[in-house]
């Protein structure tokens, strides 16, 4: 048999300690707390492949942890980044490096991993620069919101909130280093916050917060040059608000679906994906019954999608109904102090 745990970041400000732990029962959609781990701040959450280690963000720069047999973490140690708070992390499959993405200072930084799981010294860190003149108004300084492998991991996305750009790198894992590979440049002002992209690396998804649209790429590579190309971009909303701002971005285990969220409006689309061409199709959208879906989780079953709502201390699970096009909220609210990110991770018991 197998079970599931979640583990939840949310912010230390309150009555939070830190990381809250919860048995999952994923058929119905149930969270049982089980305990907390100390410490500050953790605002993203991830996963090594093989659900032996668990790393954080924190205010100290990232967190590593051991996931034991019942789920309970035990804390491995705490490492700097050589830069300003991280947001967003990335680990590749073999545990070799951690990815780490700087909103505040517009950084990069490849963490080595040792073979217990804590986190290692730095190989690489990368500082985007800002465009435009030196003035307040008008200098676009860089903010990255989102890493992102490849399915084949030789290349890191880069989303760059602040810039308007993707910057893509080929990963030298040999050297413990980035180096360019290409730049997909949105229109200004759009603010690209999240990406994903399919498992057989033909197709890019791009959530954009100010246009409240997912941007569709394909992907080629060519005589060892990728190359992407614009093929559709897909509101994920139904009318016009003046103060939507697309969250977050998820694709389902079987890439059948795509689900975002959107701020203000308070809403979690869902859309259809052809896996064939890539392209999107809106079906439906729900509202989450809180404030600010920061993140989003669509459990193991598909049946049902957890949206943490930050700005009302919640979490807020909806069943799913595909064919009928529709999400209803079965259970009441989970209490989590502004929660940031939800891992699940699978236990053999």
């Amino acid at each position: 048999m197998a079970k599931y745990v979640a583990y939840v970041g949310s912010y230390t400000n309150n009555n939070s300690k830190g990381i809250q732990i919860y048995d999952a029962d994923v058929d119905e959609c149930v969270f049982t707390y089980k305990g907390e781990v100390d410490v500050h701040n953790p605002s993203y959450l991830i996963a090594s492949a093989d659900k032996k280690f668990l790393y954080s963000i924190v205010d100290e720069g990232v967190a590593s942890f051991r996931i034991e047999e019942d789920g309970d973490l035990t804390h491995i140690n705490t490492q700097w980044i050589g830069g300003m708070r991280g947001c967003y992390l990335a680990v590749d499959s073999k545990n070799r490096y951690l990815f780490v993405g700087g909103y505040h200072d517009g950084r990069v930084t490849m963490m080595n991993l040792l073979e217990d799981g804590s986190v290692g010294e730095i190989a690489c860190g990368l500082f985007h620069e800002g465009l435009g003149i030196s003035s307040v108004e008008t200098r676009l300084e860089p903010k990255i919101t989102c890493v992102e492998l490849s399915p084949d991991e030789k290349y890191l996305y880069t989303v760059d909130y602040g810039i308007d750009q993707v910057v893509v790198y080929e990963i030298d894992y040999d050297r413990g280093d980035l180096k360019e590979a290409n730049i997909i440049r949105c229109p200004f002002g759009t603010l690209p916050r999240m990406v994903r992209i399919s498992k057989d690396n033909k197709f890019l998804y791009l959530l954009s917060e100010k246009r409240n649209k997912i941007v569709v790429y394909s992907i080629e590579e060519n005589a060892g040059k990728i190359e992407f190309d614009e093929i559709q971009a897909v509101s994920v909303i139904k009318d016009t608000y003046m103060t939507a701002a697309a969250a977050t971005l998820e694709i389902s285990r079987d890439e059948e679906y795509i689900f975002a969220s959107v701020d203000a409006v308070n809403s979690l689309a869902c859309l259809k994906r052809s896996v064939r061409t890539g392209m999107l199709e809106f079906q439906f959208d729900i509202r989450v019954s809180g404030d600010y879906p920061k993140y989003i989780n669509i459990m193991p079953d598909r049946k049902h999608i957890v949206s943490l709502n930050h700005d009302s201390n919640e979490m807020r699970a909806f069943e799913v109904n595909y064919e009928w096009k529709y999400a209803l909220m079965r259970k009441p609210p989970v209490k989590v102090h502004q929660p940031n990110c939800m891992k699940i991770v699978k236990i053999q018991k």
